[in-house]
């Protein structure tokens, strides 16, 4: 089969808007939580959120949203987004500069676009809200457009004219880490030369609050204690919105182009639960599945996997779960690999969480360092055994493994391997 490679990345995050920011974030552990001033009413019990910086899309109105320098989205496109369309299309502006890709290059039938996100619940509810106050004919053609789970790939198929395959992903937590299996899957089939693969969430009081309900979100009031992933005290997950831009290749597309790469992007397995529709098995039999299913495809063993990028979102019940996938998989207690949830500096991003992981595994391989996991005071006896780093370590990973877990138990794993 063909190799496969990632040769760009695009990225608006909660830790920074761009690929240099994020890397000094991430090699430092900085975080970008915050006291979100929209959560601050007495009937919200959250109080901390994660939010990206630069952008002011909380208006309903999309003309007055703000864009940072150096963006610039005409009015006629801007109407048929949602806030996350617009992080999106900023992400998808900095990952085709970054692969270095000419517009014919963007545009032809061999380049395909997979994305996902949960749609947008603050353009939806707007919507449907003036629908039923003010009647049908007074809501705005594009409101479907701009709202529905698609509004993602909707958007950027139409507006980047993109030619070759094209879907959108809707597996909760899981969805982006899904379209980087099947773009992987396209290009080693010989379907397509070139994929880009985004994540992206709103990130707002109407996407992340809902949680809060379902008892899945943080209530601590400071910033630097809200998202604690592997820590025996954390208490849930914080939000995060935003967008990351992966453009996945193939090896002859690579030589042809002379690009340069991140790394190569190794294979990918998946497996369900079977458990439950919101809870992760507590033995995490799906992560599992999922791990052996990338492990077989790959052809690696346990003891070649370097470092896992983990899921753990600081949820009670979730990260135990995963603790004791890891645990059954990496058996060997002299070569067990690094691990750390970066979503202890980004927040949890829904839908955006697998691609936006796998954009900092991307970055990790390249530039030389795998990012501790932050904020662990004392760290849950069930990970006893587990090599959690709490602190960045200056060395980069040969081998990387992302994992990803959704709703109704849905779980993908991804390897990746630093380029010689």
């Amino acid at each position: 089969m063909p190799k496969v490679y990632i040769t760009g990345l695009g990225l608006i995050t909660s830790i920074g808007n761009d690929i240099s920011s994020v890397t000094k974030n991430l090699r430092e552990l900085r975080h970008g939580l915050q006291v979100y001033p929209r959560f601050q009413e007495d009937n919200v019990p959250v109080k901390i959120a994660a939010p990206v910086r630069g952008f002011e899309t909380d208006s309903h109105d999309p003309e007055d949203w703000v864009i940072p320098d150096p963006y610039r989205i005409k009015r006629e496109i801007l109407r048929g987004m949602a806030p996350h369309g617009v992080y999106a299309w900023c992400a998808m502006q900095q990952a085709i500069a970054d692969a270095g890709l000419a517009e014919e290059d963007v545009s032809n039938g061999d380049t395909g676009l997979y994305a996902a996100s949960g749609g947008s619940p603050q353009q939806m509810g707007f919507m449907l809200n003036r629908m039923h106050k003010s009647g049908v004919m007074r809501c705005s053609p594009l409101g479907i457009v701009a709202s529905i789970s698609g509004t993602l790939n909707f958007n950027l198929v139409a507006h980047f004219k993109i030619k070759g395959a094209s879907c959108g992903f809707s597996s909760a937590c899981a969805s982006s880490s899904h379209a980087m299996g099947y773009a992987y899957d396209d290009l080693v089939m010989g379907r397509q030369k070139r994929m880009f693969v985004i994540g992206a969430e709103d990130g707002n009081v109407d996407s992340i609050l809902p949680f809060a309900a379902m008892r899945a979100l943080s209530l601590q009031t400071d910033p630097d204690q809200a998202s604690r992933p592997f820590d025996v005290a954390r208490d849930g997950f914080v939000g995060t919105g935003g967008a990351s831009v992966l453009v996945l290749e193939t090896e002859d597309e690579v030589a042809r182009r002379g690009s340069k790469v991140y790394g190569e992007y190794v294979g990918w397995g998946q497996a369900s639960d079977g458990h439950n529709v919101a809870i992760s098995h507590p033995d995490g039999t799906g992560l599992q599945e999922a791990m052996i299913n990338t492990l077989r495809a790959t052809k690696l063993e346990p003891e070649a996997i370097d470092y896992v990028n983990a899921h753990a979102t600081s949820t009670p019940i979730g990260d135990v779960s995963e603790a004791r996938a890891l645990k059954e998989i990496f058996t060997n207690s002299t070569k067990r690999p690094a691990i750390s949830s970066t979503k202890a500096l980004t927040g949890h991003g829904l839908s955006l969480a697998g691609a936006m992981e796998s954009a900092f595994c991307a970055i990790s391989m390249r530039e030389g360092f795998m990012p501790g996991s932050a904020n662990i005071s004392n760290l849950d006896p069930e990970c006893e055994g587990l090599n959690i780093i709490r602190e960045t370590v200056e060395k980069a990973p040969d081998v990387v493994m992302n994992n990803s877990s959704g709703f109704g138990g849905a779980n993908v794993s991804l390897v990746f391997r630093r380029a010689n």
